[in-house]
């Protein structure tokens, strides 16, 4: 671990990797892979006084309504060197709070920079010409240990990793005792159960494989089985007789239920009803119709193939097991099913009988109709009546879209046209 001392930092997004879906909506280092944002995962574990954050131009509205710090400008104080952290990488290496002055820490495969302490002047020059212009000025050594995210489907790779340092991180919190009629099986020192959370009677917290921690406001209702490592976000709802399996976490203000296996929500979203989800990646206000399944493994136990944009070809991922990647507002119809490393992009709506398979453009309307004629263009949710349903989704968990956020969802669809 780093020394006791802070680090002035600046957590930056470089662009230079395509994640969609995870990152239309959000910067990289806003993008869970585990119960934390990569940015609050950077902060605690190289103890970041994160003074700024930059990020591609398109994001700079949005990201203004989430950080209260400069946004693509450098901080006035202070003046001397500034520690910048890529976004992109989501599990933290002490040796990069450890640089000195004039040195970098670079990823081994795409040469990107993964962190660099620099004087402030430098430092600007780097953020605002990238880091290519200016790498040869500088001391560089090549990391070991971590790597920045350059598609969606690596979230898998990071996922265990970050979990485990998360958890670590939130065992340390002083939880309630067990509540009666709950069953622990394992270490009781393994289940952290914040004091305003609710885990009702009949609920199984099973603790042998890794840790259980249910966060503040949220609720497990009885008859659900929880399996560590998993953590569950607040606000979060278990329904009845869910199963929620290790390598799960949940994000904020989520509800689920059925069957869950080492998936990752971004918050705000609903699987409520029967169904299995594993090793999926799902967004903020995606709604999961009952009974709506998801495949994790191909039948040859062979590397999972991923299209990340409609036309593209395949690419190798090296996951046995992965599931899909949901973008934000995505929905799906009752009984729909999800191919293995399916990708589907946000805004998209699915009411297709057939299994939806490689990816799906962003505001596809994907129904039965358009099957009969594949060579016909794909439909497109029409932006006015999104947006409407985007606020209506919203403001039932008291959430009111921003005059930024409804920008950038505008200018995601005027894209996908172009």
């Amino acid at each position: 671990m780093p020394s006791g001392e802070t680090h002035t930092s600046i957590v930056f997004d470089d662009g230079l990797a395509d994640l969609a879906p995870l990152t239309d909506l959000r910067p990289a280092f806003d993008v869970r892979v585990a119960a934390f944002r990569n940015i609050e995962r950077l902060r605690m574990g190289l103890r970041l006084d994160v003074a700024a954050v930059w990020v591609p131009e398109p994001l700079a509205e949005i990201t203004a309504d989430r950080h209260a710090v400069p946004i693509n400008a450098m901080p006035d104080h202070p003046k001397g060197p500034v520690l910048l952290v890529n976004g992109r990488c989501p599990i933290p290496d002490p040796d990069m709070a450890r640089l000195e002055v004039g040195h970098a820490m670079i990823d081994p495969q795409s040469e990107h920079l993964i962190a660099a302490r620099l004087e402030h002047g430098d430092a600007r020059r780097v953020l605002e010409e990238g880091w290519a212009a200016h790498a040869s000025r500088f001391e560089k050594r090549t990391a070991e240990s971590v790597h920045l995210l350059t598609k969606p489907w690596q979230f898998r790779a990071a996922r265990d990793e970050a979990l485990e340092m998360d958890l670590r991180t939130m065992l340390r919190r002083k939880g309630r005792d067990i509540p009666r009629g709950v069953t622990v099986l394992g270490d009781p020192a393994h289940v952290v159960i914040d004091r305003n959370a609710e885990v009702r009677p009949g609920v199984v917290l099973d603790a042998e494989s890794g840790p259980v921690v249910i966060s503040t406001g949220a609720e497990v209702r009885p008859g659900a089985i929880l399996v560590g490592p998993l953590a569950i976000g607040p606000g979060s709802t278990v329904r009845e007789n869910a199963v929620i399996r290790g390598g799960s976490a949940i994000g904020p203000t989520c509800k689920v239920g059925g069957e869950l296996g080492g998936v990752v929500f971004q918050g705000f979203a609903n699987k409520a009803h029967d169904g299995y989800l594993g090793d999926a990646w799902v967004g903020e206000w995606v709604n999961l119709g009952a009974a709506t399944t998801a495949s994790n493994l191909l039948n040859t136990y062979g590397d999972i193939p991923c299209q990340q944009h409609p036309g593209e070809p395949r690419e190798r991922t090296g996951e046995m097991y992965l599931g899909p990647m949901l973008g934000d507002h995505a929905k799906t119809a009752i009984g729909t099913r999800l191919m293995t490393g399916s990708i589907i992009h946000t805004g998209a709506m699915i009411a297709r009988s057939a299994p939806i398979a490689g990816s799906m453009p962003r505001f596809a309307w994907a129904t039965d109709r358009d099957e009969i004629d594949p060579s016909a263009p794909q439909p497109r949710y029409e932006l006015d009546r999104f947006l409407d349903v985007a606020r209506t989704v919203m403001s039932r968990r008291e959430q009111e879209p921003t005059a930024a956020y409804m920008h950038r969802l505008a200018a995601l669809h005027e894209a996908e046209q172009a």
